[in-house]
């Protein structure tokens, strides 16, 4: 593949990227959660099922602790998680997702699906799950990060 076409892919596939982020955004505060961004959404994906401490949460979204805790005493302050005691740890505390949190991921859920449901009227249904089997290969394992 020359330069120019793997660049004109990852302009793409960006494009795409953004694209999809802004319907899910978008999606998500048509559905009632107003105020909440993006990152927000990022964080709810590490949150679930099972919780996490601020520095999983830094490392899930590739910043600093000091990052991460602002970004949980936002999603705090919303309702959307709530700090609890750590089972194993004593001395950190385990974030996890509220009612309102879960209803709001499962918002962003529909919300994706929308897009995605266009794609397979564009390109068929076949071809959108061959898409989805191909970008798992080529990104098995998370996390996927916001860009800041």
């Amino acid at each position: 593949m020359q330069n120019s076409e793997a660049m004109a892919l990852s302009a793409a596939l960006l494009a795409v990227a953004g694209e999809l982020t802004q319907r899910i955004n978008e999606g998500v505060a048509a559905r009632g959660f107003e105020g909440v961004r993006p990152a927000h959404g990022f964080a709810f994906a590490r949150l679930a099922p099972d919780g996490a401490t601020v520095t999983d949460l830094a490392a899930h979204l590739g910043v600093t602790k000091q990052a991460a805790s602002q970004l949980v005493d936002e999603i705090v302050r919303k309702g959307y998680a709530e700090r609890r005691p750590h089972p194993v740890d004593a001395r950190a505390r385990l974030i996890v997702l509220t009612e309102r949190g879960w209803a709001c991921t499962r918002a962003a859920e529909e919300a994706a699906a929308e897009p995605v449901r266009r794609w397979a009227g564009l390109l068929g249904e076949g071809e959108v799950r061959a898409l989805s089997d191909r970008l798992a290969r080529l990104a098995p394992y998370g996390p996927v990060r916001p860009t800041w």
